[in-house]
């Protein structure tokens, strides 16, 4: 698999405190990154290094397959680029303007890119309407914009819907993935808006208290994640047999409850059950969410 990110022991000290502890991570090429972790657990941390303005203590990462200290990262970064914080927009310019003057900044000969560019993000409508008239989801795309002047292979983005109201993170929703699935590029994006990261994230890292603790792809979370029926019945043992003989991916809890795993019948079953002087007390369906798998990796990782 290539790797456009990958982090070998990357370690970031502020005098006696560990931002960033041993963390080893690796981003897939053409993937949506979620970076999970609460506040203070070294997301934002990680992100300014790989755009260069902190410099780790130890360890090292690569970016292309080129290492941060090598001559020719300087080359590779072109095609790196990070919308940090709130994007840095001047209010009393409209948006073709902003996207003007940054075209002029990264030296590009021509401008004839920028109608496509908010087209791509959705602000063609209001390209002369003056940023300080902007929602907050509206600067976000925005500075999105900004971010794909200089055409970048990688993005990073740090809390890209931190405040925003639902429409907002919506039209950020699909712009990413509108940007992952037809531009092509690999978004890294640091958030603890965990139910709306799953709606978009390819792969996840989780981070806690500067440390690395678990890697995982959204197949494989899913498989972890599985949607499943809770069930109650007066006879535990019928209840067995009819999902025996019918191949149903089953768990006994305990001497009245158990869990399926698969699709089921429910008329059939409480008619199976009926036949054998059983009854269903109760039936639930669940499943099992990312902020249920965060929150319990990290109690793990606390114990």
């Amino acid at each position: 698999m290539e790797y456009i990110l990958k982090t070998e022991n990357l370690t970031k000290k502020y005098k006696n405190f560990k931002a960033l502890d041993n963390v080893n991570l690796k981003v897939p090429a053409c993937s949506i990154y979620g970076l999970i972790g609460k506040n203070g657990a070294g997301k934002s941390t990680l992100i300014r290094i790989i755009t260069s303005l902190e410099t780790p203590t130890s360890g090292s990462y690569s970016l292309f397959n080129t290492k941060f200290d090598s001559k020719e990262i300087y080359q590779i970064r072109e095609r790196v680029n990070a919308l940090l914080d709130k994007p840095s927009l001047i209010l009393n310019m409209t948006a073709y303007e902003n996207l003007t003057l940054e075209y002029l900044t990264v030296g590009l000969p021509s401008l004839d890119g920028i109608n496509d560019l908010l087209d791509l993000v959705g602000l063609s409508n209001v390209k002369n309407k003056k940023v300080k008239t902007f929602s907050l989801g509206m600067k976000q795309r925005l500075g999105i914009a900004l971010s794909l002047v200089s055409n970048p292979d990688f993005i990073l983005l740090d809390e890209p819907i931190n405040g925003l109201d639902p429409e907002g993170i919506i039209s950020i929703r699909e712009l990413i993935l509108k940007l992952n699935k037809k531009k092509h590029i690999t978004i890294l994006i640091s958030s603890h808006y965990l139910d709306e990261l799953s709606k978009i994230a390819t792969h996840y890292g989780f981070l806690d208290k500067g440390k690395l603790i678990k890697e995982i792809s959204a197949n494989e979370l899913n498989n972890l994640t599985q949607k499943k029926t809770e069930l109650k019945v007066t006879n535990i043992k019928e209840a067995v047999k009819y999902f025996e003989q019918n191949n149903i991916s089953y768990e006994v809890i305990d001497n009245t409850s158990l869990v399926i795993f698969d699709k089921i019948n429910i008329s059939e079953f409480i008619l199976y059950l009926s036949k054998h002087n059983t009854e269903l007390k109760e039936i639930k369906n669940t499943e099992e969410t990312l902020e249920n798998y965060y929150i319990n990796l990290m109690g793990e990782n606390n114990d």
